[in-house]
Parts: structure tokens; C-alpha cells; sequence
């Protein structure tokens, strides 16, 4: 599968019913505010949710230097990064050195948008001509004078590189609603030109056009107007302070999930001044974890201070102007504080109550990054909030185990208990618990059994993962994620004739899904139908040219069918988008073996050793290569690793055969033979392998049964070869 688990974007595409959201037509260009509201429009525009999103232009672009302390090297994933302005254009370019030290896997993107205000950091973002949003690896941070840095999450052997795509959940919290914003997030985040730039008035005021045509019609009145539009402030405590929780209320950004949109809903569906938890559900961990401190963590942080739970009427907007920038606002700080605290004697003299009590700390998640804590605290509980940090890094399976609850915590409610469910699943976080929940719910709801199915697959559980995909069918039989998934999970059980069917199935009904047309590609080639595996491979790459998995599945395709160029070609191209395939890598290396190029064949085969020590085939293959180059005694040693690594490994077993049977080691080619043939009954070079070893130690009895099996091979050339030794044995007995 292309992701490990989906079920968070998939979930939101329902047949349960839910509060429909106001409709597109309801919304009204972001710049009629400025008629009736010059003086907020001015100081909104300078604060950081104004600039939240924007296109790179040189006005844009004037915080960062583009000349100097623009390159750099990444160690850990050995690249090297220039950040390039070009005649009014932007440009992140990456490259690595490769064989006889040439540059090689040189990829360039514009930066079409940057995403954040440059308070704390500014991320790039690309836009492809299908319409995704990637985010580039290097970011621009504010501290120390400003400088670039690998973006969140990237400081790492084994980053996602120009691959990471902006979900809708980016966009929700980054800008205002698209025209497509009763989009799903189930489907892939497209995105056209026409993007809104920066989070406008209606995010916080709900649907405006109602209040703009009041406003425009004759002899209009204040009340009319005023009641055609949201007012944050009057509403109440809970569905006011949810305006800000929209965004600012994230528990978390490790694996969790920190919250999940309901049945039914459209990614950008939830409307001002109804309750937060009508669009969607928050999450916690179940215990232990309260202190994280995050950059998106200043609502949950807030909500554990003391000052908030003892007040009851403390919120965002309480020290806070959201027409104004945050950095204005140290004057309405202090006079909150001290419309509680004035009486505090000892405190007479100090005016930033702020700087003490809600200090700048360094978040989790974005370490070059330094945010206020808004857990008021009365002595902060961290000496040295400043201090640097390294980037945490959990790779898919790892990270938080346990019990996943409802934020705030709560027993579930009617439905609520479904999602609470799924949580528990989503990121493995809980997924014992959460499996034996699911199965206790019984759902007909295909999304729910959907979900089912996807937490067996993680769990090892593949023939119930099946059955319950097939289940989901049943219930929607155009249900394309769960085509896509029971396709995948045939094809990699080895059932490429029952994978066909479905994948063929979910083409149809999804021809523009670019999973589906790696996986029949990949399916086509198991079934020995190349010209098709070929075609929908490169129907894959045309929908989406970074996706470096589908080019080295064509690369494969392309080798079978004899095509060493375009083989290299599809391999390199694998490599550009993704430096860090250590099978594409591997692949390459063999392209270059069968093109006769044998030292840029080994090169690639320890670069992908290298890449990925454990990966048995990366192992194998490098060895089949150093036997080619006739070095024997290394090629030993990284058969004997491959074993290792995957002790059944056939081929492996019987390449370390031979290599003992050319130097007489007899006893230890048989062992070998042996193993080789345990695994793989019928293979006929083991078999030769073996019938040779046996009579050249004199078994000649036990030889002739292997050597008889082995000269009835398909290979013309093994066979010819059994044979011969047969004759050298003279007729048995």
C-alpha cells in the first residue's frame, strides 16, 4: 500500500446523516470586507493568520537571503540543497554526488507558496501540475537572524524529500476555504490556481454574503446587518471560544490521531457559531503525556492552566485582538492579568506578567522553533525552556501505545462511541482494543467495516483483513478504497488472480487513482503480462510523476521485457524523487550488471547496501554481482549475509553451494543444496547443483535422482549440463 493506514482521510466520506454546512453560495469574496471595514481590514493584514498562506512573490520573499547561507548539506540523507531566486521566481534545488563523484539526482521545484507568517517559520510549498500541494524539505526559521534549516520532520536519513503532500488538513488551518470546500477528505487534495490567500474574515465570522447584500441594500439598518453575519463575541462562552479551537486546538501532531471529521462532512464544512463537535472529534492520549508542549499546542496548553478552570470565562480573545498581530497585544496581556491579579503587591513593579508566567519554550515537533506556553503557571516548569533540541523521530508503527480518549475527556456518547473506536486504531496507537471495539459494534456502515479491515491487515490478521474488505463491498460495492486495499493485500498475499478482478473493478470506477494503477501494473507483471503491466505503470507516473515506487515497478517491468534503457531510465527516475530506495537503488545496480556496466552496477549495489543493511535482496543482488566480477570471496560474504538476513532464501542457498563446491568443501555445498531445495522444491539449478555435489563426493546413487530432475529443465542450457555429468557417471545400476 502507498500509505499504511488511511482511515482518518477516509472516514469523512459517509452515509450518515450530519448538519449540512452552509453552501459555497453563501460565501462572499474576501475583499467586499474592505468597503465598511477599512481600519480592521488594515490591522488583520498585518497579523500572522493573514499571512498564514501566500504566493511566493519577490514582495513576499524579502525576509530570507537568497545569496548568502542559501546551500547547504543535509548529512543525514547526504543531499545538498540551494535555495536560488531566478528573475522574480523561486527555486529549491537538490542534488547528490554520485558515481566518479558526477552530480545525480538532481531535482529543482519552484516554490509557488509559502506557508506560515515567518513569526516562528516559513514553510515552501509546490504546486504540481495535477494540482497537489507538496511541501519542500527546507523551511526558513526566525531565530538567530533567520536562516534555512530542514522543514519539521525531515532531519532525517529517510525524509519524505519533495514527496509530502499538503492534506486538507494543512489547508484548513492555513487559509481560507477553497471554492472546493465541500471536498471529502477522502478523495486526494487537489488544488487549483485561484487559491485564497491567507485566512480571511469569514474563517471567524461564518458565510458573508448575506451580511454584504444587507449592507448594500437601500436604506439599510444596523440591526439587519449586524444580524446577517456572525459576531464571535456574542456568542456563547463554549461556541465562541470554539472559533479559535478550530485550529488552535491541536493535542497533538505525533501519531495519535489528534482528531477525526465525521461521517458525512466535507473537509472545510464546519460553520461559525455551531458546535466544533458537530464537524469533527478530538482525541488524547489516555494518560501520561499532558506536558507535551507542540507548536499548535496553545489552546490544549491553556486549558490545564489554572487560570482557566478556576475563571471559567478565560479564552483566546480574552488577551488576544484577533484583528491585530499578536506582537500588539502585550497591553490587553497585562490588563487581563491584572483584572484577576491586581492585588498582588509583590508583583507591583512588573508589567509583563507574561514573560514569566507563559515564557517562550522550544516545541516537540518543530525544534528550530520557539512559541509561548499557554499553560499559566505560577513557577514554569521548565528551567531551561530555550535550550536545543533534536528532532524526535517515529517511523509508521512506532510511537505512543495505549489507550486513545475522547478530548475533553468524556465517556462516548451515542455515535461518538464508533469514532472512539476507530481512534483507537488509526495510528496502532490501541489496536487490540480497538479491533475487539469494532468487532463489539457490528456496523453495517462500510466506512466503519472498512476501518475493521484495515486494522486486521496492520495487525497481521491478512484472511480476515480480506473477508472484512470484502464485507465492506457488500455493503457498497463502489466503495474504491476498499477495492484498492483488498487489491493491494491480494497482490502482496501472492493471489495476483483474484487481485486482478477488484483492481480492474476499481480502475473503472476510479481511472484517475493513481494507487490502483500502480498495484494492476504490478499485478499484470505477476500474471506475465507485461504490455499491460507496462501501460497502466506509466498511466501511474503520468498521474503522478513523483510517485518513485511506480517508476521502479516500470523499471522492473521494462528489464523483463529487455529494455535495458528504458529500465535505467524509469530506475533513476525512482531514485530522483526518492534518493533514499534502497531497492530502486539495488534494481539500478542490475540494470547497469545486464548493460554490461559492471563497476557502476556495484556502485549502486553498495550504495543501496548502505541505504538499507537489512534488506535481503539489496544483499543478494550485490552479491550476484561481485560473483559476476569475479570476486568470489566478497560475494561469499554478502551471501552469507543475505542468509542472515532471510535463512530460506533459495537463491541465496544455492550461490554459497557453488561457491563451496568450487573449492571441494562438498559436505557444506550439499548443507546448502539442501536448504535451497527445502525451500524451493523444484529449483533447477539447486537440483543440478546438488546431483553434482553428491557425485563428486561419491554418492552416485542419491546423485542420479537430482541429476534426472534437473536435465528435464525448460533451460536448455542447465539441462545440457545435467546431462553431461550424467554421462561422466556411466549408467546406474
Amino acid at each position: 500500500m502507498r500509505w499504511p493506514l488511511l482511515l482518518s482521510l477516509l472516514l469523512a466520506v459517509g452515509c450518515a446523516k450530519a448538519p449540512p454546512p452552509a453552501p459555497v453560495a453563501a460565501y462572499a469574496d474576501a475583499k467586499s470586507c474592505l468597503a465598511c471595514h477599512a481600519e480592521i481590514a488594515k490591522t488583520y493584514a498585518r497579523s500572522g493568520m493573514a499571512q498564514a498562506f501566500y504566493k511566493a512573490t519577490p514582495e513576499r520573499m524579502q525576509r530570507e537571503n537568497w545569496t548568502k547561507d542559501n546551500t547547504f548539506y543535509h548529512a543525514p540523507s547526504d543531499r545538498y540543497y540551494a535555495m536560488q531566486a531566478r528573475d522574480g521566481r523561486y527555486v529549491l534545488r537538490r542534488w547528490q554526488k554520485g558515481y566518479q563523484a558526477a552530480e545525480e539526482n538532481v531535482l529543482e521545484a519552484e516554490i509557488h507558496y509559502v506557508m506560515g507568517s515567518g513569526n516562528a517559520a516559513r514553510s515552501y510549498l509546490h504546486r504540481t501540475p495535477q494540482g497537489r500541494l507538496a511541501e519542500l524539505p527546507v523551511a526558513w526559521y526566525a531565530e538567530k537572524g533567520g536562516y534555512f534549516a530542514m522543514s519539521p520532520g525531515y532531519d532525517r536519513p529517510d525524509h519524505q524529500g519533495f514527496r509530502r503532500k499538503i492534506s486538507t488538513d494543512c489547508m484548513f488551518c492555513h487559509n481560507a476555504y477553497p471554492a472546493n470546500r465541500d471536498a471529502a477528505p477522502a478523495t486526494e487534495p487537489l488544488f487549483d490556481e485561484k487559491l485564497p490567500e491567507g485566512i480571511d474574515c469569514q474563517r471567524c465570522h461564518g458565510p458573508g454574503r448575506a451580511h454584504v447584500q444587507a449592507a448594500s441594500a437601500a436604506g439599510a439598518k444596523k440591526e439587519a446587518v449586524r444580524a446577517a453575519i456572525v459576531n464571535p463575541a456574542k456568542l456563547p462562552f463554549e461556541r465562541s471560544f470554539e472559533v479559535c479551537m478550530q485550529c488552535h486546538l491541536e493535542t497533538t501532531s505525533f501519531p495519535l490521531p489528534n482528531s477525526l471529521v465525521r461521517f458525512g462532512r466535507g473537509a472545510f464544512s464546519y460553520d461559525v457559531g455551531k458546535p466544533l463537535a458537530e464537524f469533527a472529534l478530538h482525541f488524547d492520549h489516555g494518560a501520561g503525556r499532558e506536558d507535551k508542549f507542540e507548536i499548535v499546542s496553545s489552546v490544549y496548553r491553556l486549558r490545564q492552566s489554572a487560570c482557566f478552570v478556576k475563571s471559567g470565562k478565560l479564552q483566546c480573545t480574552t488577551c488576544h485582538d484577533p484583528h491585530r498581530p499578536a506582537r500588539e497585544d502585550a497591553s490587553h496581556v497585562q490588563k487581563a492579568c491584572t483584572s484577576c491579579h491586581a492585588g498582588r503587591t509583590e508583583h507591583a513593579l512588573n508589567r509583563d506578567c507574561a514573560s514569566c508566567h507563559m515564557p517562550k519554550r522550544r516545541t516537540e515537533d518543530v525544534v528550530h522553533a520557539s512559541v509561548t506556553d499557554h499553560k499559566i503557571q505560577r513557577r514554569p516548569e521548565t528551567a531551561n525552556p530555550l535550550a536545543e533540541r533534536k528532532e524526535r523521530h517515529e517511523r509508521p508503527g512506532e510511537g505512543y501505545r495505549g489507550e486513545v480518549i475522547l478530548y475533553p475527556r468524556r465517556a462516548a456518547a451515542g455515535d461518538e462511541e464508533t469514532y472512539l473506536a476507530l481512534a483507537q486504531v488509526v495510528q496502532r496507537s490501541n489496536l487490540k482494543a480497538g479491533i475487539g471495539h469494532l468487532e463489539r459494534l457490528a456496523s453495517r456502515r462500510p466506512r466503519v467495516v472498512f476501518g475493521l479491515a484495515q486494522a486486521y491487515a496492520v495487525d497481521g490478521q491478512r484472511e480476515k483483513a480480506v473477508q472484512t474488505y470484502r464485507s465492506a463491498l457488500k455493503l457498497d460495492a463502489k466503495f474504491v478504497p476498499a477495492m484498492q486495499n483488498l487489491g493491494e493485500l491480494l497482490h502482496a498475499l501472492g493471489r495476483p488472480s483474484e487481485a486482478l478482478p477488484v483492481l480492474e473493478e476499481a480502475r473503472t470506477s476510479a481511472p484517475g487513482n493513481v494507487s490502483v494503477a500502480h498495484v494492476l501494473g504490478q499485478t499484470y507483471r505477476d500474471l506475465g503480462r507485461l504490455e499491460d503491466a507496462a501501460a497502466s505503470l506509466r498511466k501511474a507516473v503520468s498521474l503522478d510523476p513523483d510517485f518513485a515506487e511506480a517508476h521502479n515497478s516500470l523499471g522492473l517491468v521494462l528489464m523483463e521485457m529487455n529494455d535495458a534503457a528504458g529500465a535505467v531510465a524509469a530506475l533513476r527516475e525512482a531514485l530522483r524523487q526518492r534518493p533514499d530506495f534502497a531497492e530502486a537503488r539495488s534494481n539500478l545496480g542490475n540494470a547497469y550488471a545486464v548493460a554490461g556496466k559492471l563497476e557502476e552496477a556495484l556502485y549502486h549495489h553498495q550504495a543501496a547496501v548502505r541505504l538499507a543493511p537489512d534488506l535481503a535482496s539489496a544483499r543478494f543482488n550485490h552479491a550476484a554481482a561481485l560473483m559476476g566480477a569475479q570476486r568470489f570471496a566478497a560475494a561469499e560474504k554478502e551471501m552469507e549475509a543475505t542468509v542472515r538476513l532471510q535463512p530460506e532464501h533459495a537463491e541465496a542457498r544455492e550461490a554459497l553451494g557453488s561457491l563451496a563446491a568450487s573449492r571441494g568443501a562438498w559436505a557444506v555445498a550439499i548443507g546448502h543444496y539442501e536448504r535451497a531445495l527445502r525451500a524451493k522444491p523444484g529449483f533447477d539449478r539447486a537440483l543440478l547443483g546438488m546431483g553434482s555435489a553428491l557425485a563428486a563426493s561419491g554418492n552416485l546413487q542419491a546423485a542420479r535422482g537430482y541429476l534426472e530432475k534437473a536435465a528435464r529443465s525448460a533451460d536448455a542450457t542447465l539441462r545440457q549440463e545435467a546431462e553431461e555429468v550424467l554421462r561422466m557417471m556411466g549408467p546406474g545400476r
